[in-house]
């Protein structure tokens, strides 16, 4: 209903504004009569006897000093009702002579109008807002699209069939004070509801901000070096604007029931495995890490158990971490001893060597066996995370 939008602040914030405009007290009165404004703090949550007739009569009422005698809560004035839409939400009223009140009485009534019918659109703004991040929270913890969902979606405008995948912010206001952490936040929100871009946004903590960003590109396919760069340029602007330190993760997209869901669960995974690996970076992407963000879901299994095995052992004797090193090394240089040896700054023989002490230590075969070597590689990867 209207009249819900007339609440004491709007009533007390009408009632400053216009006596700033004319010289007379105002009072503002609800739906029901009882003033719940006024330039005189006394008179509030008194019922208005000239209120309830102009409520009853629906127009302008005069309350001169003969009319006071015969009514409680009063003083000589006017009273008019505002409206909305036709609707009337409440009654101004401004005390003095009524004859000299009459000439200005609706100007007055017309600006405490404008007044409501900017919270009314406000609150229906703020409200759509909410709506909207509620149903993103939804939608990244279903499995599958309800008919509630859909009808919600269609009422706030949002298309579901455009395919979308999931994007988390973890957000550090590090030692920012509280009214700056607040603006740089309302900044980041800003850049991220450009409606061009067709961004859901949704606050999940203190610390989270999940973007369900459209999929595809013009030629509608999944194009997920495209989403990095808008990423990148999100981060330089918000690095350009304060200290607001972010970190971005991007998901994987899915499509079927349950695709938003899925994109979330793999941002999130993504974010975890990315400060761990790369801790000094801020933006990460699954297609980047991949086999990491797959391998964990078997975190506390007994297959990891039995996958770290040979690491395990590896570790008992490589006190200092030279071997899991030069391993690391030599995974990331695709196995090539050359290219290896060389970002080590060590001979290829020494590289031989090490290579033979971890084989020696793990029972497996790095020269032969492409899969000892593919299981001595899900182990170290293993061993990252855990």
């Amino acid at each position: 209903m209207f009249h819900n939008f007339l609440d004491s602040r709007l009533a007390q914030e009408i009632v400053a504004r216009t006596m700033r405009i004319i010289d007379c007290n105002v009072n503002i009165m609800d739906s029901k009569g009882y003033i719940i404004g006024s330039g005189d703090p006394e008179r509030i949550g008194e019922l208005h006897e000239g209120a309830l007739l102009a409520l009853s009569h629906g127009r302008m009422v005069e309350i001169d000093s003969d009319l006071v005698k015969h009514l409680q809560g009063v003083k000589p004035g006017v009273n008019l009702p505002m409206r909305i839409d036709g609707q009337i939400v409440g009654i101004i009223g401004l005390t003095g002579e009524p004859s000299q009140l009459q000439q200005f009485g609706k100007l007055v009534c017309m600006t405490a109008e404008m007044m409501l019918e900017q919270a009314r659109l406000l609150s229906m703004l703020a409200q759509d807002s909410r709506l909207r991040e509620e149903l993103v929270l939804n939608l990244i913890r279903s499995e599958s699209l309800s008919s509630d969902q859909i009808e919600w979606a269609q009422r706030l405008g949002i298309d579901l069939n455009l395919p979308r995948v999931a994007a988390v912010i973890e957000i550090d206001s590090g030692q920012l004070g509280v009214d700056t952490a607040i603006a740089e936040l309302q900044q980041l929100q800003n850049l991220l509801n450009t409606p061009e871009k067709q961004n859901l946004v949704a606050t999940v903590s203190l610390t989270e901000i999940v973007v369900l960003k459209p999929a595809l590109n013009n030629a509608g396919r999944w194009d997920s070096a495209r989403l990095k760069k808008h990423i990148d340029t999100l981060l330089a602007n918000m690095s350009m604007s304060g200290g607001l330190k972010l970190r971005i993760a991007l998901g994987n997209y899915f499509s079927g029931d349950g695709s938003i869901a899925r994109s979330y669960r793999t941002a999130c995974t993504t974010l975890q495995i990315g400060k761990l690996y790369y801790p000094e970076q801020r933006s990460y992407n699954y297609q980047d890490l991949m086999l990491p963000v797959l391998l964990d879901s078997l975190r506390g299994s007994w297959q990891t158990s039995e996958l770290v095995r040979p690491m395990q052992k590896l570790k008992v004797m490589d006190t200092n971490g030279l071997l899991r090193r030069t391993l690391m090394a030599w995974f990331k240089h695709n196995v090539q001893p050359i290219a290896t040896a060389k970002a080590l700054y060590i001979h290829r023989n020494t590289l031989e060597y090490r290579l033979n002490r971890i084989a020696e230590l793990t029972g497996l075969d790095l020269k032969e066996s492409f899969d000892d070597r593919l299981l001595l590689y899900i182990a170290l990867q293993l061993d990252e995370t855990t």
